[in-house]
């Protein structure tokens, strides 16, 4: 054999044993490795369970260590209630009214609040209407005290009235009377100017109206009842809420109805307002008949001597039919109780929407009898025009306003004071 041929083969064993072993050097190698890593996770795993197992055990007895101070405080205030219990004497039961039919009648524990004086509310009203910026009165008077009135001056004072939400019939009016006033026509006197100027509104007001309720007249049959009748969202059961704390105040015995049986937060909130001050309420369970609750809040009333019932009812639309004779059947169902009842059907405006509030006086007087009126919401939104007008046009004398969401901003309307707060005096 050849010996090139002979080292050629050797030197393929040798090549062949040296793969072989390094082949078997790096298997081991790796297999070492993966030990070594897989040992290190394991360890890490390991440790990791030991840790969450540690802080598991020390929620445990935290959690053990919460209960145990929990069910001790909670023995000391056993105690400490028996104790107080034992040495405190049970409060009076107050007397509820005889009830009425299936009727639910509470007695609200007493708390009557002493409404401000006033004089407070006006001050209130007078700083209401004035943020607007400048009361209509105001800027009336600017444009009327000038030497000389332009045709263009006229058109001024008209729009103003306008934008004051007075109406265009009573602006047109006011208008026409203050252009045949010599006070203005003739001179530049301020102080005549003025004074020709609250003349004309206190007259659109209503200067001989009587704003008295009937409860407040001589000769009343008791119970006086009140109705209040509006679209939702006007403020009735507040204004409701607010008229019985200010009857009381008079020393008034008042007697709630919350015949608004469709809306359960109707009831809660006069349930809330009796309580609040300090009067009896009947109500029945929801969805009953109005007139039902209507009939034993009466009958009650009577049996219990109150002076005075405000029955609330729903809000309502004056084109739904159904509901508008709903309110008749109240009213007939009233009588059988109190045979000239309601004496004040009393509508509830919201003075902030302006001649929406127009309308829908104008509305809900076509479609039904109303005789006194309420204007909530006097605010720094609503220029106080709307009262102006709607006393004008109806002639239905308002005999309420409200200034705000405030237990203090509802008061007796007073059309001086009213006026004059239309100048910010």
């Amino acid at each position: 054999m050849d010996t090139n041929v002979i080292i050629a083969i050797v030197a393929v064993v040798v090549i062949a044993a040296l793969l072989a072993i390094g082949g078997w050097w790096f298997g081991k190698s790796r297999k070492s490795a993966v030990d070594k890593s897989t040992e290190a996770a394991k360890a890490k795993a390991d440790a990791r369970l030991a840790t969450e197992k540690s802080v598991a055990q020390s929620a445990a007895a935290s959690a053990e260590n919460a209960e145990k101070t929990k069910e001790t405080a909670e023995s000391a205030a056993t105690e400490v209630e028996s104790a107080t219990s034992s040495a405190t004497p049970e409060s009076p039961v107050a007397t509820e009214p005889t009830p009425v039919g299936s009727a639910v009648t509470e007695s609200a524990t007493p708390a009557v609040e002493t409404p401000e004086a006033a004089g407070t509310r006006m001050q209130r009203l007078k700083a209401r209407l004035s943020k607007s910026g400048n009361p209509f009165g105001k800027a009336l008077f600017n444009i009327l005290a000038k030497d000389q009135l332009s045709e263009a001056d006229w058109e001024d004072v008209e729009d103003t009235l306008l934008l004051a939400d007075v109406g265009a019939e009573a602006s047109e009016q006011l208008v026409e009377e203050l252009r045949n006033d010599a006070r203005i026509a003739g001179q530049s006197d301020p102080a005549e100017v003025r004074a020709a100027l609250k003349d004309k509104l206190l007259k659109l007001v209503g200067i001989d109206t009587d704003r008295r309720l009937n409860a407040n007249k001589e000769g009343a049959n008791k119970p006086s009842v009140i109705i209040m009748v509006g679209v939702n969202g006007t403020g009735k059961t507040t204004t409701a809420g607010k008229l019985s704390r200010l009857l009381v105040s008079e020393g008034k015995q008042v007697m709630l109805g919350a015949a608004d049986t469709f809306r359960a937060a109707a009831v809660e909130q006069l349930v809330i307002w009796s309580e609040r001050v300090g009067v009896p309420i009947v109500k029945q369970k929801m969805g009953s008949d109005p007139a039902s609750v209507a009939f034993d809040t009466l009958s009650s009333a009577k049996a219990n001597g109150a002076d005075v019932v405000i029955i609330d009812t729903a809000g309502r639309l004056h084109n739904k039919i159904n509901l508008m004779n709903e309110l008749t059947k109240i009213k007939n169902v009233m009588k059988k109780v109190v045979p000239d009842a309601p004496h004040e059907v009393l509508l509830v405006l919201d003075g902030s929407t302006g001649q929406n509030a127009f309308e829908q006086a104008k509305q809900f007087t076509a479609a039904t009898e109303v005789n006194a009126l309420a204007v909530t919401k006097l605010d720094g939104t609503a220029k106080g025009g709307v009262v102006i007008g709607i006393s004008d046009h109806f002639r239905i004398p308002v005999k309420y306003i409200g200034l705000g969401e405030g237990i203090e901003d509802l008061q007796v309307f007073n059309r001086k004071e009213f006026v004059n707060s239309l100048f910010g005096e």
